[in-house]
């Protein structure tokens, strides 16, 4: 990913348990608050498309009444669209129906309008027009695993989707199955878990079934992959044929967020939780741990973040920006949303006393993209 183009605004959307909120920024620093839309809808996925020069922000809405769909908009929320019938829908003879959107992917920029989403019951879709159509994955569907692949605590989520440039390999993470890896193009799949502990299950290192809550890539090192466990945090260095623990110097080594700066060399991102039925920020005080050296250490990040806070963060929840420096970004189930403009040295809140944070994105625009109501 290179460096984001010129940013004299930044715009920030936030996904929550009631609605979308959008936030805007000349400066990372000072925001300004706008919604919300789909008030009373959950906002489980947000997708920012910025290739072609064009801002395209997509969400997944899920509506206790209409059910889940994936609705887009071209002008920062001033209209949503929804294309008839509904973006995602199983094919006739899958037996089953979609139940939330977990993961909204837009691929690379040589791949303009090529969009993954992962949802669930535990499916894998791509959309080749920009978000709006979208194909079930066969390949995932139809593995032989998919029967033993079990529901986490929120759902049965495939919540992660990596796609290398070349987008001929494909890495999905999902609750509960582990990581799985395609070298087609998402043609087939196979499990890729060596080295990550299922220490729940009868064989504490089983073939598939780890509890992967994200996963995220290297943006400069090929093959590597950084994974955030049900109790463990790992790297690997061949494309997921094998993980190694970095979880040393980390307070806990459970929690949801995983995240990787978008040119930087080993340098990753997470927000550690104290588990086992307790599921807060450690000694209740919220901190972001960010390593420079692949996992090797870990620094402390909690400028300008409250303490005591009891609140999760859950696993996107949190973005980083590509501009430079990188922002850093997250949100927490108490409603509180925090940017950092200097890639976590200091943070300042953005907004609070919003419903549960479910997921967070953001990117910079030229400010003449930016409307007035925003």
């Amino acid at each position: 990913m290179g460096v984001m183009a010129t940013a004299e605004s930044y715009v920030l959307a936030i996904g929550t348990k009631k609605g979308l909120w959008l936030a805007t920024s000349p400066d990372r620093k000072e925001w300004s608050l706008s919604g919300p839309h789909f008030l009373m809808s959950e906002v489980p996925s947000i997708g920012i498309d910025t290739r072609e020069g064009r801002t395209r922000i997509m969400v997944g809405v899920r509506s206790e009444h209409w059910g889940p769909t994936v609705f887009h908009s071209d002008d920062l929320g001033g209209t949503w669209t929804e294309p008839e019938n509904g973006a995602i829908s199983f094919p006739d003879g899958t037996d089953a129906a979609l139940e939330r959107i977990w993961q909204i992917y837009p691929d690379a920029e040589s791949r303009p309008g090529v969009v993954w989403a992962g949802c669930e019951p535990i499916s894998v879709w791509k959309s080749t027009d920009g978000g709006e159509h979208f194909e079930l994955n066969r390949g995932l569907w139809d593995h032989p695993h998919r029967g033993e692949w079990g529901a986490g605590y929120g759902g049965a989520a495939a919540h992660s989707i990596v796609v290398d440039p070349t987008g001929e390999k494909v890495h999905v993470a999902m609750s509960t199955g582990g990581v799985y890896r395609s070298l087609d193009g998402g043609g087939s799949w196979e499990p890729r878990n060596k080295g990550i502990s299922a220490y729940f299950m009868p064989d504490p290192n089983p073939e598939f079934g780890q509890c992967v809550h994200k996963i995220a890539a290297d943006a400069v090192v090929d093959g590597r992959l950084y994974a955030q466990n049900h109790h463990g945090v790992y790297r690997s260095d061949d494309d997921a044929e094998s993980w190694e623990s970095i979880a040393e110097g980390l307070p806990a080594d459970f929690g949801f967020v995983m995240l990787t700066h978008p040119r930087r060399a080993g340098t990753a991102w997470v927000i550690p939780l104290k588990a086992d039925g307790e599921r807060i920020p450690p000694e209740g005080k919220l901190a972001v741990h960010r390593t420079a050296d692949a996992g090797a250490s870990w620094t402390r990040l909690d400028a300008g973040l409250p303490s005591p806070e009891y609140n999760a963060v859950l696993r996107d929840a949190a973005w980083v920006d590509a501009a430079e420096p990188a922002g850093v970004y997250f949100g927490t189930r108490g409603g509180c949303v925090y940017a950092s403009p200097d890639e976590g040295e200091h943070f300042s809140e953005v907004a609070s006393h919003l419903p549960d944070v479910l997921c967070v994105r953001a990117t910079g625009i030229p400010a003449a993209l930016l409307p007035d109501r925003v």
